[in-house]
């Protein structure tokens, strides 16, 4: 059986530099030290990347609102997220008297924890990554899911109801966004042949966005809502529930709460790079031909565009309701994905192994597909569209009962 190492460019240097210098027996000492080299450089890039994000999102948010965004700390405020961090840190960690002393704590480590989990398996170059599981696709769609369950400890073991809202509400959107989520990869694994994300990245001779828009357009929702990102921010509506899941978190807590959702933003847009846009492949010029900018370079450029563009559906679309949220993942985005494998698993069977000239016609078959679907289901969402029939009344409660 292959190791997940195997192809790892960085970690075969690393071990035989290791190797050279530790005595005879202690290769263990070499791969020790190897991998946690490369641990390192994974979860400091991904915080670093993180912060990078929540600079961004702010600063292009202040844009779409008329404003300037963060400007003081720093050259053009590059440095408000670490002020952020410090603050979050000097702050009181305050845990309120009726939380789970246990639940409450481990909330946000397993959260963060999920989220460098599933950055393990990312590759951010040709043989750069931390390990090439042959399972790397199933992997990245399932352990996430660890990180709602953990939301969903954190907002019961809080003590507070507003918190449990809010942690019930990312229970039902995981369960119902991820079945969509994990068909619209179906198509793509049929094309790729293997479930190893950098077999997926190797098998793009046309990026899968391309052969796949459909599968695209319902993995990308279904990540926006996994990830409470608008406009399906409803577990932390602040209209409704005040902070939800998070009400109760402060300082160094509260900092790993947020930690773990831009990382988690910083990591589906690594994915949505591998999977759907080539990773780190020049789009531009083959790879038969001489690169003039190193695939790492296309990767970020992919994860930063992508970041962009979460950035710009928050800026752009109100928030849903609840009814709305559930009913559009059933009613549209699981039928769309059924949809998008059944055409899919038809074009594979017909051209098992295309041309580069086929390709373009599963990619015009495909786009066709698409269009015609999100035309007549856009039609059939709004001509059924359930508008609500009682509205929120205040009620006034008397003195003496409260």
């Amino acid at each position: 059986m292959d190791s997940p190492f195997d192809r790892n460019g960085l970690y075969s240097g690393l071990y035989g530099f290791f190797a050279e210098l530790t005595p005879d027996g202690f290769g263990w000492l070499a791969y020790l030290l190897a991998g946690a080299i490369i641990v390192f450089i994974v979860v400091n890039g991904v915080m670093l990347l993180t912060a990078f994000e929540t600079y961004m999102e702010r600063r292009v948010l202040g844009r779409f609102q008329t404003r300037l965004g963060p400007n003081r700390v720093g050259p053009f405020g590059l440095l408000q997220p670490f002020a952020d961090v410090l603050k979050l840190i000097m702050k009181e960690d305050l845990r309120p008297a009726m939380a789970d002393r246990l639940t409450f704590f481990l909330a946000p480590v397993i959260m963060v924890g999920a989220i460098l989990l599933v950055a393990a398996v990312v590759p951010f170059g040709p043989n750069t990554f931390l390990a090439d599981l042959n399972i790397g696709v199933l992997f990245i769609v399932g352990i996430p899911t660890i990180a709602t369950v953990a939301m969903f400890l954190g907002g019961w073991g809080s003590g507070n109801r507003f918190a449990l809202l809010g942690a019930a509400r990312a229970v039902a959107m995981l369960i119902s966004y991820e079945v969509p989520m994990i068909v619209s990869l179906a198509g793509v694994l049929l094309l790729a042949g293997s479930m190893s994300l950098v077999d997926v990245v190797e098998a793009q001779r046309l990026p899968f966005i391309v052969l796949q828009p459909l599968g695209f357009f319902v993995f990308l929702v279904a990540a926006s809502a996994e990830m409470n990102r608008s406009p399906f921010d409803l577990m932390e509506a602040e209209s409704e529930l005040t902070a939800g899941f998070h009400t109760e978190f402060s300082g160094i807590r509260f900092g790993l709460l947020q930690l773990a959702e831009f990382g988690e933003l910083v990591i589906i847009s690594a994915v949505l790079a591998v999977i759907f846009v080539s990773g780190w492949q020049n789009p531009f010029v083959s790879p038969d031909y001489a690169q003039w900018l190193p695939g790492q370079v296309w990767f970020l450029l992919k994860l930063v565009f992508f970041l962009l563009l979460f950035t710009w559906i928050r800026a752009t679309l109100p928030r849903m309701r609840v009814d709305q949220v559930m009913a559009f993942a059933w009613k549209a985005l699981f039928p769309l994905a059924i949809i998008n494998t059944l055409v899919t698993a038809v074009l594979v069977v017909a051209w098992p192994e295309p041309e580069y000239g086929q390709l373009w016609l599963i990619a015009a078959i495909n786009w066709a597909v698409a269009i015609a679907c999100l035309v007549l289901f856009s039609r059939f969402l709004e001509r059924h569209r359930e508008r609500p029939t009682a509205s929120v009344q205040l009620v006034e409660i008397p003195a003496e009962a409260s």
